[in-house]
């Protein structure tokens, strides 16, 4: 019994489709590593404590270059080589690391282990969910979008206000949203890759970018969870 040309096409698209998703799990792995790797080193070493939050304007030039550096990697990836993306990308997640060392001063380490397993658990349902579904997600995206707008407008109208009940709107939207946005976000980075990229500067690329969303998607999921689920020192 032959194959048709148009049943190799569709499992040679899935195929690809496949191992570009892992190449972005991969990187977005990687990302989660150095954050969490360069956040225990900080908060365990006392001398890096003192200096990074010894001074108030080191943290918030960390924020600020943390902040513009995300922007300008997803901005212009597409236009770096593909060794200045992965430079970028590595540092971004370094960057994000020691500003994290606070969390590891704030939190018990029994709590930040169970909310990371929930967040990996939850992220790995709604990203599987997002690669499997054949329903067309994109009609989220806006709506996830304008979400996103509005609890960042009100974490920092509450930054003046200090609501405890805007707080826990603000955590429980935010959960809502960056599960959606981990499903959404991985079908439309599953469909954006090229078939016959492989092994290609542009492929190196394409990953890259597709890690730094689902990366962001999972960072922020977790401090979400952790506001809920965290128990303070």
């Amino acid at each position: 019994m032959q194959t048709s040309p148009m049943t190799t096409s569709i499992d040679a698209v899935a195929a690809e489709q496949q191992r570009f998703m892992v190449r972005v799990y991969n990187w977005m792995s990687t990302g989660l590593g150095i954050t969490g790797l360069v956040a225990y080193t900080v908060a365990d070493t006392p001398a890096l404590t003192e200096i990074i939050f010894g001074n108030a304007i080191i943290p918030i030039a960390l924020v600020i270059a943390q902040i513009g550096l995300v922007f300008w990697l997803a901005s212009r990836v597409m236009q770096m080589s593909a060794q200045k993306a992965t430079g970028v990308f590595v540092l971004y997640a370094a960057l994000t690391g020691i500003t994290f060392s606070v969390v590891f001063l704030t939190y018990t380490a029994s709590s930040i282990t169970s909310t990371f397993l929930v967040t990996a658990g939850t992220f790995s349902a709604m990203s599987f969910y997002g690669y499997t579904t054949k329903k067309d997600l994109t009609s989220w995206g806006s709506f996830l979008f304008m979400g996103l707008i509005g609890i960042i407008i009100a974490s920092v109208v509450n930054m003046f206000l200090q609501s405890s009940a805007m707080y826990w709107v603000i955590t429980y939207a935010g959960v809502l949203i960056f599960v959606g946005l981990t499903a959404y976000d991985t079908q439309k980075i599953k469909e954006m890759n090229i078939l016959g990229n492989e092994g290609t500067e542009e492929d190196t690329k394409e990953a890259i970018r597709g890690a730094l969303t689902l990366y962001l998607d999972f960072i922020n999921l977790f401090l979400m969870l952790l506001r809920i689920m965290g128990t303070r020192r």
